[in-house]
């Protein structure tokens, strides 16, 4: 007589979420090689894209932009880190931060240091919409722009609440945009995505 084996049940996998101070420790150490372009998102190390011309020419631009406009209130950190929480700290392609004397050279910006972060993307559009934009809603960022170069467009974060925006829309030339926070930044679609 023949008995059937029950079958075994696959066990999940487990997943080891880094830490903050883990992935700092792994570039230090070298684990991480020096100008790997890497960010910590919900405690995974995740490749970023390669940035293309359109690409980094819109962000040139918006950084141009919010410079312009910004002397002396704000702080422009381009492609630099924002410490989220204990897992994440993703390099949104610009931030506009509150101004602080030392530019945050004594310690990285935190959610309540950022009044607008903008993401460019193109092959990225997937992560910034999916992973990134809950992240900043549960962190409580006020504001998100994603600059999606494949439709031209700009979608508009506003309002987290228990870890979603509240408000969000689409905007398309000739829109113009500014940031709730600073009314002034008055940003016209068709300098962003011109003919």
């Amino acid at each position: 007589m023949t008995v059937a084996a029950t079958p075994i049940s696959p066990m999940p996998a487990i997943r080891h979420r880094f830490t903050v101070d883990e992935y700092h420790r792994m570039g230090e150490t070298g684990v991480l090689k020096e100008g790997a372009r890497v960010e910590l998102l919900n405690g995974e190390i995740i490749d970023m894209s390669p940035i293309g011309k359109d690409h980094s020419g819109v962000v040139n631009l918006l950084a141009a932009w919010l410079h312009a406009k910004g002397q002396g209130k704000v702080v422009v950190s381009t492609q630099n880190p924002i410490l989220l929480d204990d897992h994440s700290e993703p390099e949104p392609d610009l931030a506009v931060l509150r101004f602080r004397a030392d530019y945050y050279r004594k310690s990285l910006a935190r959610p309540e240091d950022v009044t607008l972060l903008i993401e460019v993307a193109d092959s990225s559009l997937y992560t910034d919409r999916q992973v990134k934009i809950p992240l900043y809603a549960a962190a409580g960022i006020a504001e998100v722009w994603i600059v999606d170069l494949n439709a031209n467009s700009l979608e508009l974060f506003r309002d987290p609440v228990g870890g979603q925006f509240r408000q969000s829309q689409i905007l398309k030339r000739p829109a113009v945009v500014a940031p709730k926070t600073l009314p002034s930044f008055v940003l016209k679609l068709d300098d962003l995505f011109p003919d």
